[in-house]
């Protein structure tokens, strides 16, 4: 049994490398679009059914024209770098939803969810193409399909803890111990990680499909002023803290520019 877990484990890792086209570094991902996207997309017209869904007004519209703008944008930058068809499975779809969350969302394959809730952060037209440039990135990095692997490796790793020790107290400890460092020693980490890429690549995608990437700075600021300063400990979150993405976004918001130069763009909306 342990050798056949082993042997899994060890087949998965090395056969199921994908290279992300925006960093040019390999992913862990053994799950192709063919088996994760259908269940996304039913996943996601459940969601829709059971709750509101807004449509017809300004800022449902507004959310509408941002979404085909970024992923426009996504897909004019892939076809020159290399990756004509790597949207071909896609089905984009950007939908506003009553629920004062302060919350966007994707689902894999291109499906997001705006919450009304987060609308008076985003202010404007600018601050809702930060939160969707974002937001469609997880989706052009597949980082959805990446976080089921890992958690799958992870389901691995602690059944082969479990079948190699055979004594109950020692196993009781090690489920302990494997669950927790596991948890902060790899899971979240391997979170934020695609939070800080999904900043980065959604930065360059918005400053592409003509917005200015210095407003994402600024949202970040709007929402570290509306959580009121509470938040847990970056270790210990899924997502890069605050003052972290400040940080990052305004650093990185010359080298959206300049990329976006390459397309031609030079003045923003």
């Amino acid at each position: 049994m342990k050798k056949v877990v082993l042997v899994i484990a060890i087949f998965l890792a090395v056969a199921s490398c994908k290279v992300n086209p925006f960093t040019g570094k390999k992913v862990l991902n053994f799950y192709p679009n063919s088996q994760i996207f259908p269940m996304a997309f039913a996943q996601y017209d459940q969601f829709l059914g059971e709750n509101e869904t807004i449509t017809g007004t300004s800022e449902a519209n507004m959310i509408r024209k941002v979404g085909q703008r970024i992923s426009a944008a996504a897909e004019r930058w892939l076809a020159a770098n290399g990756y004509p068809g790597y949207l071909k499975d896609y089905q984009w779809e950007y939908n506003l939803v009553k629920d004062e969350t302060v919350n966007a969302w994707c689902m894999p394959g291109g499906k997001i969810v705006f919450y009304t809730g987060i609308l008076p952060i985003a202010q404007q037209e600018t601050g809702v193409a930060v939160i969707m440039g974002h937001e469609v990135a997880h989706a052009l990095a597949d980082h959805g399909a990446q976080r089921m692997s890992a958690g799958t490796l992870q389901q691995l790793g602690a059944v082969a803890g479990n079948v190699a020790i055979q004594d109950p107290q020692k196993r009781n400890m090690f489920n302990q111990a494997y669950g927790l460092g596991s948890q902060l020693g790899v899971m979240l980490p391997f979170s934020r990680s695609h939070e800080t890429e999904a900043d980065r690549i959604g930065l360059q995608i918005m400053a592409i499909a003509g917005y200015n990437p210095d407003e994402a700075a600024e949202l970040w600021k709007r929402m570290k002023a509306n959580s009121g300063g509470e938040a847990p400990p970056e270790f210990m979150s899924t997502h890069p803290s605050n003052d972290t993405r400040i940080a990052n976004l305004t650093a990185w918001a010359p080298l959206a520019k300049e990329e976006a130069a390459k397309y031609g763009v030079v003045s923003y909306y």
